[in-house]
């Protein structure tokens, strides 16, 4: 049996996540992590699901959530003070022996985004951007086999469709489904090699040339 931790598992890809997880991979068997399980109360007689109370923040908590994982999600972007998030897991995984991490993060980590709305989403973002670009190095620097990924900005279309671009490309789109970005990660529990030790733009190519998020 697989077993994934994803940590802020009440998020809304998290939550579509767990769902397609459950439904489609019967190998699998997830730890879901966040401040108030009650709020995934739906999930807690489920024989595939441990639910635990906890904050990323606090190295402890997430190095017990840790033990015996193959796989860890962290489904927020790390906007925190000296990346507590990133450095709690990556100490955690190390310390626990897990040896793959997937990171949620946001589109313009390597000022890959052009024209109009690449400055539009810079003002857009940039408070919080160096705590996403040191967080992106953290994890390529840890030795752990991971993945980022740099979510466009979301909608709630019901539709999977996306297109990746890796590290030093050109992003393509502004704006996609919690639907797709859920569809890759699911790709990647099922096959941990997949977008291995990669950074990975996800977006809605049909985006492209649109000034301002698209809903």
């Amino acid at each position: 049996m697989k077993k994934v931790l994803i940590l802020g598992a009440n998020g809304q890809i998290a939550k579509i996540v767990e769902k397609r997880v459950l439904n489609e991979q019967s190998d699998v068997q997830l730890t879901l992590f966040l401040r108030n399980s009650q709020r995934l109360n739906d999930l807690a007689t489920n024989p595939r699901v441990t639910l635990v109370d906890g904050d990323i923040t606090d190295f402890d908590a997430v190095k017990r959530a840790m033990a015996g994982q193959d796989i860890v999600y962290i489904a927020m972007v790390d906007h925190t003070t000296n990346n507590r998030i990133t450095n709690n897991v990556i100490k955690a995984a190390k310390n626990q022996g897990v040896n793959r991490i997937i990171e949620s993060s946001l589109l313009g980590l390597y000022n890959e985004v052009p024209g109009e709305f690449g400055r539009w989403n810079y003002q857009m973002v940039k408070d919080g951007l160096a705590a996403a670009i040191n967080a992106d190095k953290l994890l390529a620097q840890s030795g752990i086999t991971c993945t980022t990924l740099r979510f466009p900005w979301l909608n709630d279309r019901h539709e999977i469709k996306y297109q990746l671009t890796h590290r030093n490309e050109t992003y393509i789109g502004v704006s996609g489904s919690r639907q797709s970005m859920a569809e890759v990660i699911v790709k990647i529990i099922s096959d941990p090699a997949y977008l291995s030790n990669d950074s990975v733009g996800i977006a809605d190519a049909d985006t492209q040339g649109e000034t301002r998020p698209v809903y």
